[in-house]
């Protein structure tokens, strides 16, 4: 019986049909592989993955497959988006044994969930003499397969903790540009060869940095990106990754917390640099954002899948992006067809003659590139779409606020500040189920919670994104539940050395806690964890978080000096730690323009980790619950504003310009 019909997780009900006797994760399947002394059968994927869904159509709907596999094993079906914990730690099976990882995962363990044999994607014939090898093993030679699944454990568990050093210095920030430096492509930009995947919490790393190597490494990275096929040239949004060094051709699901992290950066980008291109992107992944990926609940769901059908009724990867010469011309007839395909380099990029679209040059009449684009995607709207993962995870969508906030406010758009809101809303709301110390559910769908814990990155990211959320509208409840979610990190998580696991010490019990402290398609928990530390601790004066955050930060130096790539954000926060950061208060009415200018002129700095506190300075003195603001009046009735490094203040001012000099000291 396929028990996953009742499930919330997009990618289990993808499976709820198949002929598998499919168990969600839980203690009824080890229960069941106890009961008829069989193996597990882990099958670990998302709904956006590629190779999960041609696993899938080969082998989980395959009538013969399935009966092999129900009658040899207990099946285990894990969205890795929703248990990030199972994944993690199974993955490191996967690589321990294997020396590669990725998805779909396919993982063979005992009843008590050791791991003893695993792999990724496997053909059809290859999986069905896999099945049969590894239940005659199980029946033939239990005392081997047990003792393997022992070793894997030890071997795993002597590889636990995390590297760490002291909190990083301006040297150790230098020497990781230097490591960057050695691995980028300057023709290209990105980092090493093919496939490259958006480097974004190095890339936020670099402009914090500053120095010309660092912006130039950024800068051309950035620009790559947004005019290679990796864009969605005509919808906006970027694609998981690309499969080649020149940014042509994508993996083309879009995640959220890919295009939640590159929205932040670029916008940071035209902050410091004014890019006409920075902009273009910026506004329109955040168009996109709010257009194809909020959800009814007033969050964002997960992703877009990379598949969809073609015109002939066939499913494959990108068919809902990629053009051919002839579609052109039906859209757009015989001239402008040929002016577009010089435009976006319909060459023949893709496969069977299509193309993957680019803007390698902004073109000469941007008038009738308007008009060519616009017809191009109201064609491309008629085509069957990818299929949507709308679950909601807090962690992406914490990223998500953050990077809605801080756009809203730098390019004056209220709808996003707005959407920024509601959905900080419903994670307060509906996936934080107690308070004081906050605990969280890591996701929901349809308006309903799911029952899988939060971890570190949810954690961190919600707790960003609310301080974030609070910088740019002033509104306190958003500070204090940060406090809340800070709380929780700070009694749940901690290892004992400074660092964080990526569970709680509440979580279930798998074989092994998970913990690394390196970033990977987001940024790690402890980092980020690191980050919101520090500016809770600026807003606050804190010594307790910002101790937190510095023994946090001591990774960093473990991991700049060599793997730089991994510790981005770590880098980044740490560009903070040691600049401070600086924190304003700025006190004044809220409808007063002047109280206005000078929170923007503070938002526009690109002051390392800057945090903005908001009073209203009535009376003289601000609510004391955001001690950052305690005691902080206006001057001689006129609107000012305080910056202060570690709650040590200058003198306030009272104008934009006095503002960007201080910040600028």
């Amino acid at each position: 019986m396929n028990r996953l019909g009742g499930e919330t997780s997009p990618y289990l009900l993808q499976h709820a049909d198949n002929p598998v006797d499919w168990f969600p994760w839980g203690e009824d399947a080890f229960a069941e592989a106890r009961r008829r002394d069989v193996p597990l059968l882990i099958s670990v994927g998302y709904s956006a993955c590629h190779w999960c869904h041609v696993m899938a159509h080969e082998s989980f709907e395959d009538e013969a497959t399935a009966k092999l596999m129900n009658e040899l094993f207990v099946n285990v079906k894990v969205d890795r988006e929703e248990r990030p914990d199972v994944d993690a730690v199974y993955m490191g099976a996967v690589q321990a044994m294997t020396g590669q990882g990725g998805w779909p995962m396919t993982v063979f363990a005992t009843p008590g969930g050791d791991p003893f044999y695993a792999g990724t994607y496997f053909p059809r014939p290859h999986f069905q003499r896999l099945l049969h090898a590894v239940s005659q093993a199980w029946r033939q030679d239990r005392e081997g397969v047990l003792a393997q699944g022992e070793k894997v454990v030890e071997a795993l568990a002597e590889r636990t903790g995390a590297p760490s050093g002291p909190l990083p210095t301006a040297e150790t920030l230098d020497l990781a540009v230097r490591n960057l430096a050695e691995s980028f492509d300057e023709r290209r930009g990105g980092f090493g060869g093919a496939p490259k995947f958006p480097p974004s919490m190095a890339l936020e790393f670099l402009l914090r940095h500053g120095t010309r190597e660092a912006v130039a490494m950024a800068e051309t990275t950035m620009e790559a990106m947004a005019r290679g096929g990796m864009y969605d040239q005509l919808g906006g949004g970027f694609a998981r990754y690309s499969v080649d060094a020149d940014w042509i051709v994508p993996h083309f699901e879009k995640m959220l917390y890919d295009n939640a992290l590159l929205l932040r950066v670029y916008a940071h980008w035209w902050r410091a640099s004014g890019s006409v291109l920075a902009r273009r992107v910026v506004l329109e992944t955040a168009e996109w954002l709010l257009r194809e990926m909020r959800t009814p609940e007033g969050a964002f769901a997960s992703a877009l899948d990379a598949d969809s059908e073609g015109p002939d009724g066939t499913h494959g990867e990108g068919l809902f992006y990629v053009w051919t010469p002839e579609q052109l011309r039906e859209v757009l007839g015989e001239d402008d067809a040929a002016w577009a395909t010089s435009v976006f380099e319909v060459t023949g990029t893709f496969e069977h003659g299509m193309s993957v679209l680019q803007l390698l040059a902004d073109p000469d009449d941007p008038a009738r590139f308007d008009r060519v684009r616009t017809a191009l995607r109201a064609a491309r709207e008629q085509r069957p779409r990818p299929g949507r993962d709308d679950k909601i995870v807090a962690s992406w969508n914490g990223l998500a606020i953050a990077a809605l906030a801080e756009v809203g406010a730098l390019f004056d758009r209220p709808d996003l500040i707005d959407a920024a809101r509601e959905t900080a809303v419903l994670l307060d709301d509906l996936h934080t189920v107690s308070r004081g110390p906050a605990r969280l559910l890591r996701t929901s769908r349809d308006g309903r919670a799911g029952a899988n814990a939060g971890m570190l990155e949810d954690y961190a990211n919600t707790a960003e994104g609310f301080l974030a959320l609070y910088g740019v509208t002033g509104e306190s409840r958003w500070f204090h539940r940060a406090a809340d979610l800070l709380e929780t990190v700070l009694t749940r998580f901690p290892d004992g050395s400074g660092g964080f696991y990526d569970a709680p010490d509440d979580g279930e019990r798998l074989f092994q806690r998970p913990q690394d402290p390196t970033d990977n398609a987001t940024p790690s928990g402890q980092f980020t964890a690191a980050g919101a530390l520090l500016s809770y601790a600026a807003l606050t004066g804190s010594a307790r978080h910002r101790e937190a955050a510095e023994a946090a930060l001591g990774t960093v130096s473990a991991l700049a000096g060599r793997y730089a790539r991994f510790a981005g954000w770590g880098l980044a926060v740490a560009e903070a730690a040691l600049r401070g950061p600086a924190e304003v208060a700025i006190v004044g009415p809220a409808d007063d323009a002047r109280t206005r200018a000078l929170h923007r002129a503070a938002l526009m700095s690109g002051t390392p980790g800057l945090v903005v506190a908001l009073g209203t300075g009535r009376s003289g003195t601000v609510p004391a619950d955001v001690p950052l603001l305690e005691g902080r009046g206006m001057v001689d009735g006129s609107p000012a504003a305080y910056v202060c490094r570690r709650f040590t203040c200058r003198a306030p001012v009272t104008t934009p310009a006095e503002l960007r000099a201080e910040l600028a000291r």
